[in-house]
């Protein structure tokens, strides 16, 4: 039950579910479509209850969670799961073998469920008269942030025709159509009712569901068959779509294509943990009308600004997809409004939100990484430029949220009651790390978005510009190292707010090192990355605050208040090692990176057995053994991983690649 799945479809759409079969998420379903990709998911198909009658025995192989109880209990004719690619379940029953296989069509809210029955020793033929297969859909029909009640405004009527059935049980959302090659169609329609979803129960949320069944499904397979061929696969296929259960061989030979030729776009050697890697990062990129975005973290998360610029070199340009990572550029550039980019598109609604001061800065860096990747200039004059330059101004004069250039050069920002920063928890009116003032990390990434400006102003002849970008980093620089060295400590302050200084140990400093343009000496990053590796490093990545500080929880557990105050307070976040293994590697020798870079990743290697499997999740509690927690599958984690592979132990880093050094 602590071992999930995650199918994705590149709309925003999804299946998901525990390696048993047993849903503990109500996030957990075999078709969650994105009605407006990428958002606007409805869980429509929750799961099928499969029962295998052998000459009138009958055996159900599925799970379910009620109170008190697990039933049935399925898992006990189990003999195995894996990625083949794709999600695999295998039983067997009185010598009847059954592998399940789960996968979704890319480009449609499509998912196709296959059975292959074999016997596993054909001297058994005769002892089965009669094979069935009985297949019950569980429907939920719901945004898949809540859960479903029994409800008499559901419309239990099946539509029936030959080899698809389709069900409409509420007018203002999309049809199940169910395509199948069944032998016989029960129109019996009732509620299961008590459903128990664990994994909410723990988050202190909703975890308690009603779901309905319309139909049955049953398969006759006569024994004779087995004669004939070594095995006998049926189909089901559920999809907001008509299709055919024909089709489901050409659907399943072309996902294993595709999923095959994945690791053949990377620029450097494919092991297990940067082909897993690849296979994961290409679930995060989804469509966003005609271009492409990228979902922060499955099960809950949509497309975010900062995620996805943070994540967007790890999964398009380390994976050689320069030109997604030119249509999400395009697509959230046209979304810039007042020099900043929107942070989230919401589930409803079209307005996006702006409230981060860090998400517009990752812009600039995801361009200089598309310019180290492609050196294409010419893209980013016609694309891009005017968008940048337009920001630069917007935060010398001032935006939203106070955020402007101060005269020290250092950009300032903050407004009471809201959280711009990464470290962005809030319960109800309580900010819970409002670091109001100067972070240390936005002032690393406005330093970086000036020299980065600088270098394109020169490239495309605005002298003038040039010349404004020097002026404002060189002044940047010097505010930067007066005000931010902490003597005491051996390290930068996080947060510098007119005279008051935090000297909290947070991996926010880690930045102003990693970056391609840092203000730093090596001394200085030197210093700091031993009082980071001191306080901070974990098997599973950085903590987000020092075990010594007062303010540090090392469990992220318990409802949602317990779980935003302890986000930012101790968590393990792993995508912050990506930042940290390429600052070590600039600050102590390629050389001796590589080295600390292939041991640290080896050792995390096992995580993508851990939770979800094949992914990496958001976060981990600080303290040991680091239980992984909040997504199963987040972007960011996977993209700087990746990238660390791929930049900083096998050095893919192309000459074009200009950084100015402390």
């Amino acid at each position: 039950m602590s071992r999930e799945w995650l199918e994705t479809n590149g709309l925003g759409g999804f299946a998901s579910s525990t390696i048993v079969g047993l849903n503990t998420r109500r996030y957990h379903g075999l078709l969650t479509a994105a009605t407006r990709p990428p958002v606007g998911r409805i869980v429509m198909l929750s799961k099928l209850e499969e029962t295998l009658v052998l000459d009138g025995r009958r055996y159900e192989l599925g799970a379910n969670q009620y109170p008190g109880a697990v039933h049935p209990q399925g898992f006990e004719f189990q003999t195995g799961f894996r990625l083949d690619p794709f999600p695999v379940f295998t039983y067997e029953v009185e010598r009847v073998e059954i592998e399940k296989s789960v996968f979704m069509v890319q480009g449609e809210n499509t998912t196709v469920v296959q059975y292959e029955l074999k016997m596993s020793d054909k001297l058994q033929f005769a002892g089965h008269q009669s094979i069935q297969l009985e297949i019950r859909p569980l429907i939920a029909f719901r945004d898949y942030h809540s859960t479903t009640h029994e409800n008499s405004a559901l419309n239990s009527h099946v539509e029936i025709a030959d080899g698809l059935v389709s069900i409409t049980p509420y007018a203002d959302l999309p049809t199940l159509y169910l395509a199948h090659d069944a032998g016989e169609i029960r129109t019996d329609g009732f509620w299961y009712r008590n459903f128990e979803y664990q994994a909410e129960r723990e988050r202190g949320l909703d975890f308690q569901e009603d779901l309905f069944s319309p139909l049955s499904l049953t398969f006759k397979i006569e024994p004779t068959s087995f004669t004939k061929k070594s095995s006998v696969r049926l189909s089901i296929i559920t999809s907001t779509d008509r299709r055919e259960a024909g089709q489901a061989e050409v659907y399943r030979t072309a996902e294993i294509k595709r999923r095959q030729g994945m690791p053949a776009l990377l620029p450097v050697p494919v092991n297990h943990l940067v082909r897993a890697l690849t296979v994961a990062a290409n679930q995060f990129i989804v469509a966003r009308g005609e271009q492409k975005t990228i979902i922060a973290g499955y099960h809950w998360f949509s497309d975010w600004g900062r995620d996805t610029m943070i994540a967007l070199p790890g999964l398009t340009l380390s994976t050689g997809r320069s030109e997604t990572a030119k249509s999400i550029l395009r697509e959230f550039a046209k979304h810039v409004d007042q020099g900043m980019l929107p942070n989230r598109f919401p589930d409803a609604g079209d307005q996006p939100e702006y409230n981060t001061v860090d998400a517009t800065l990752w812009f600039f860096e995801a361009v200089r990484s598309l310019l180290q990747y492609t050196n294409d200039y010419e893209f980013v004059r016609k694309h891009l430029y005017d968008v940048l330059v337009d920001i630069i101004e917007w935060h010398a004069k001032g935006t939203r949220y106070n955020i402007h250039v101060d005269a020290d050069g250092l950009l300032f920002s903050g407004d009471p009651g809201v959280q711009l920063t990464w470290m962005d928890a809030k319960v109800g009116d309580w900010v819970v790390t409002p670091r109001h003032g100067k972070p240390v990390e936005i002032q690393a990434l406005w330093y970086n978005a000036l020299r980065v400006m600088e270098s394109l102003a020169a490239k495309f002849g605005d002298k003038d510009g040039r010349v404004r970008y020097k002026t404002l980093a060189g002044r940047a620089r010097g505010s930067f190292n007066q005000l931010f060295w902490n003597e005491a400590s051996g390290c930068l302050y996080d947060v510098v707010n007119g005279a008051e200084r935090d000297a909290s140990i947070r991996p926010n400093q880690i930045f102003a090192i990693s970056l391609a343009n840092s203000m730093l000496t090596k001394a200085r990053a030197k210093d700091i990355l031993r009082v980071v590796e001191r306080d901070l490093l974990t098997p599973r990545g950085l903590r987000s605050l020092s075990p010594a500080d007062s303010k540090y929880a090392g469990r992220y557990e318990g409802d949602p208040r317990q779980r935003d105050a302890a986000y930012h307070q101790g968590t393990v976040w792993p995508w912050l090692v990506g930042p940290y293994l390429s600052a070590y590697g600039r600050t102590f020798g390629n050389r001796a990176g590589r080295k600390f870079a292939t041991e640290w990743l080896s050792h995390f290697s096992d995580h993508l057995n851990e939770a979800c499997l094949g992914q990496v999740s958001e976060i981990f509690d600080g303290d040991a053994p680091h239980t992984p927690r909040g997504c199963v599958a987040q972007a960011w984690s996977v993209a700087e991983l990746l990238r660390a592979a791929v930049e900083d132990v096998y050095h893919s880093k192309p000459a074009s690649r200009a950084a100015h050094a402390g």
